[in-house]
């Protein structure tokens, strides 16, 4: 069987790597692919064991302690992250208190006390637009430094290292937003808006470089990276599917994401320099991989879209890339890898234009930053300060997870219903365009009962006292809570589905691609800041219900075929690259694998 090329001593050699076909049919679509040596006592499955009548039961595999202390470590920093960004609305949009040399007419006390005691205090006091658009702004900010982070991590520091140094960044940015607020500088708005500025960019960059290396470094903890068959205790043939356990890991993630804590994100780190599952950098591989797809698009280019369409899904685009199919004379010197990883590198685009549709739900996701805490402010809040009920959503999160994880996806599986990751993601669209509707209710009611009709944001009596709607906050419930289960379907989805598509070198370039989808939302919803002031908020909630439902319904059209092989690409092996930094032959000769996985996507 022909084998890949490594290094050894600056020469490329053959090495012998005992691997086994197996064969994949679904629905008419034939694939054969190898997989990997097996551990004592596993075996690969059927086609029979995989699909059909007979079709085994699925299972996750144990998951290591270390997938629990990373897991811990975005529990901090999230924690730390969401704990400044909830009170950036208030601090930009509303005003300081009287008594610490705000404006005259500012409200402040300390949310205790009858209907009017609104309790919703800030400092800069530049309004509503004024604060979404900051909100807005960050959001772009942090998801945009995750594509620099991902290159830092993929081709020079590893993921380890950029982690560690995101860490030590953020603190000084959350220094620095601690300096914003202290007495000397927030009575000098100038001054408190200039440091406020330079601790979000600070902030961004650290949490930017976090952000796309930390979830591909808690699953790589999982030792078992393919499907195999295995024997229970109690004499069960089962499928321990590799996928199935990402996406419980991935659950609990998003679990500890929620119930974080600031306290002990440093130690973790240093504890598990030495424990966890490093996986080097890669040089040059994320550089491979474009001109791997550039050079795939050779002769495809067409201003026609139907054309370049058509082109681009004849079935050989990605063929024409793979060693095996160019003659040894006309390979570029970079090519220095084989046909398996061109499979990879596939699979990996595929999955980022998963994330094609992505920004109209990030959309309606983006109102609980900033246009939820302000309709929070315009209702009769009984003490509750406005910014507290953001706490619903992480609530819900934590009760539903488990929920998801140990009643529903298990029921379902149990029912023979494959509740596959791309039905996950349009269900999760759909839940947030039904939380955006929920909220448009709730917008008209306050504008039918707020003492100032359509201007229930700037609603005051003549002493400054806050004249809100008589409507009860808690009614907001619906909104937080339905968000809280379209982040279950579709956000966590997007992190299993970013990792175990991409190619093994480029796992944290494709989470910050799938990051940077919320640096698009943030443009798009910059210009949309005109609909998030009274007295246009119905429709500010209305038109992202619609772009949320129709986005979903685009994406399910566009991509329901990526199911039919989902087997077939989770069972791709793992390419052999090697990068130009290592290599002495300018010429090297790369050894295919073969492969007939169907190119249609």
């Amino acid at each position: 069987m022909p084998v890949p090329q490594v290094m050894q001593g600056g020469a490329l050699e053959d090495i012998v790597h005992d691997q086994r076909r197996t064969s994949v049919t679904h629905k008419g679509m034939h694939t054969d692919v190898y997989m990997p040596d097996l551990s004592p006592g596993d075996r690969h499955p059927t086609t029979d064991e995989l699909k059909g009548p007979n079709a085994l039961r699925r299972v996750a595999s144990p998951i290591p302690w270390a997938v629990y202390t990373v897991a811990f470590v975005e529990l901090c920093e999230r924690f730390s992250y969401y704990g400044t960004q909830v009170v950036y609305s208030n601090f930009v949009s509303r005003p300081l208190p009287p008594a610490t040399g705000g404006a005259p007419g500012s409200h402040h006390n300390t949310g205790a006390g009858g209907p009017s005691d609104q309790g919703v205090s800030g400092v800069l006091g530049q309004g509503v637009r004024t604060g979404q658009g900051i909100n807005t702004f960050n959001t772009f900010w942090i998801y945009l430094i995750p594509l620099l982070g991902a290159y830092m991590a993929d081709e020079h520091w590893g993921r380890y290292k950029t982690i560690c140094i995101s860490i030590a960044v953020a603190i000084v940015g959350h220094v620095i937003l601690v300096i914003s607020a202290i007495p000397p500088i927030v009575v000098n708005e100038s001054a408190c808006f200039a440091v406020f500025i330079v601790g979000l960019l600070i902030m961004g960059l650290g949490t930017g470089g976090f952000k796309p290396n930390i979830s591909p470094l808690v699953v790589e903890q999982i030792p078992l990276t393919t499907i195999v068959v295995r024997a229970l205790p109690s004499g069960e043939n089962v499928i321990v599917d590799p996928t199935i356990t990402q996406s419980r890991i991935y659950h609990y993630f998003y679990l500890f994401i929620n119930i974080g804590a600031l306290v002990g994100q440093i130690g973790i780190m240093w504890w598990g320099r030495k424990r966890y599952q490093q996986k080097p950098p890669s040089g040059s591989v994320v550089s491979k991989a474009f001109k791997t797809l550039f050079f795939a698009l050779r002769g495809r280019w067409s201003l026609n879209p139907l054309r370049f369409w058509k082109n681009t899904h004849d079935g050989t685009m990605w063929a024409s890339a793979k060693p095996s199919n160019i003659p040894r004379g006309q390979r570029p010197g970079w090519m220095t890898f084989d046909d398996a990883w061109v499979d990879e590198v596939r699979r990996g685009f595929a999955a980022c234009a998963v994330f094609t549709w992505y920004p109209l739900y990030w959309l309606a996701y983006g109102q609980l930053t900033n246009n939820f805490t302000q309709q929070a402010a315009t209702m009769s809040l009984n003490g509750v300060p406005n910014d507290v009920l953001n706490n619903l959503d992480p609530f819900a999160l934590i009760i539903f997870i488990p929920i998801c994880d140990l009643f529903l996806y298990p029921g379902l599986r149990k029912m023979g219903i494959q509740f596959t990751a791309i039905k996950k993601i349009t269900f999760g669209f759909w839940l947030a365009a039904l939380a955006m509707v929920w909220a448009a209710v709730v917008q008209y009611y306050i504008y039918k009962t707020s003492p100032c009709g359509h201007n229930a944001n700037s609603c005051e009596a003549d002493d400054g006292t806050i004249l809100p709607s008589p409507l009860n906050v808690w009614i907001q419930t619906g909104c937080y809570v339905l968000v809280a289960f379209s982040e279950i379907f579709a956000s966590i989805t997007s992190l299993e589905y970013a990792y175990s598509k991409a190619p093994r070198s480029m796992r944290s370039l494709c989470q910050a691609v799938a990051l940077f989808t919320n640096a698009i939302s943030a443009a798009i919803a910059e210009a949309l800041t005109p609909l998030s002031a009274d007295p246009l908020l119905v429709w500010n909630y209305g038109v992202f219900a619609v772009l949320a439902f129709v986005g979903g319904c685009i994406f399910f059209l566009q991509f329901r075929g990526l199911d039919k092989e989902e087997d077939a690409l989770n069972m791709l092996p793992e390419g052999h690259v090697v990068a130009a930094k290592d290599i002495e032959d300018e010429d090297p000769e790369p050894i295919a694998r073969p492969h007939t996985i169907e190119e249609k996507y």
